[in-house]
């Protein structure tokens, strides 16, 4: 799949020299755990709420599960998306200078 490594290694020095954070070591893995889990958390207490003894506090409880539960779905949404479109950017960028490598070589042949 890596034809041209020396364009592989010129690419991680690029990246290096862009000083962009290692999303691996990032806040970006820790806010996607919260996500999980408050996505986790919003229906466990919005069904505990169901078991509260009092009318008021049930009401209070689910909604506070539902918004839980809506808040770390917005989260790990976010924090996904982020890191799928942060790869398939870099990938962009990789294919689109193979290309130009390739159609630079082809147009020194015809010359």
């Amino acid at each position: 799949m890596i034809d041209n490594p020396q364009r592989v290694e010129e690419f991680k020095a690029d990246v290096a020299a862009m000083h962009v954070a290692d999303p691996a070591t990032s806040r970006d893995r820790k806010f996607l755990a919260v996500g999980v889990v408050l996505m986790l958390a919003g229906p466990i207490i919005a069904l505990a709420s169901y078991f509260a003894a009092e009318p008021r506090d049930v009401t209070t409880f689910g909604l506070t599960g539902v918004a839980v539960g809506v808040i770390g779905a917005a989260l790990f949404l976010r924090y996904s998306i982020a890191q799928f479109l942060r790869f398939w950017l870099a990938r962009q960028i990789y294919e689109q200078r193979a290309l130009n490598d390739k159609l630079i070589e082809s147009l020194r042949g015809k010359a």
